[in-house]
């Protein structure tokens, strides 16, 4: 299975709790003003990759505690992603997904779209919201205005609301 993305961080500590491999997809259909990628906008943009190619340099990191998924918008390119995902997972390893979409706008979404359910089960964070320039926060952690949520997927979808998740 193929995706498009704009490149990779194979090493990153700002982009969630630890050393992180990051991902930023291509696509995006929410053109935030102030957007941090905005190259990531263009869904014909970026490289084609196989799953299985972009798993290689994860399998050989040591340091790693986790996986990013950005963007772009990863739910426009759900069903690779939950694959993708889901062999990160096997491999001990956490995922954090970005997306400029709401919780309940994704939860809605995946009523019509179970890909967009299966990414979201396989994601252990989920950071939400689009970037609001007026609301912008260089303090807080992991994301860039102040109505983006750091949401503990696991715990949101068991309470049937959102749960902000606390990372140490």
């Amino acid at each position: 299975m193929e995706l498009r993305i704009a490149g990779t961080i194979s090493e990153s500590v700002v982009d969630g709790p630890g050393y992180r491999f990051v991902v930023f997809t291509q696509g995006c259909k929410h053109f935030c003003p102030g957007c941090h990628n905005p190259h990531t906008w263009d869904p014909a943009g970026g490289t084609s990759v196989r799953v299985g190619e972009l798993l290689e340099p994860i399998k050989n990191a040591k340091l790693l505690k986790g996986v990013t998924i950005t963007g772009g918008e990863p739910f426009l390119q759900p069903a690779p992603l939950a694959l993708f995902a889901s062999e990160v997972k096997k491999m001990g390893l956490n995922v954090i997904t970005y997306s400029g979409y709401t919780w309940e706008k994704l939860l809605t979404m995946s009523r019509d779209k179970p890909d967009i359910e299966e990414l979201l089960l396989v994601s252990d964070y989920l950071v939400d919201g689009p970037f609001v320039l007026a609301k912008k926060d260089l303090e807080l952690p992991f994301r860039g205005s102040s109505n983006q949520r750091i949401l503990d997927v696991t715990q949101s979808l068991q309470a049937g609301k959102p749960v902000s998740a606390y990372f140490s």
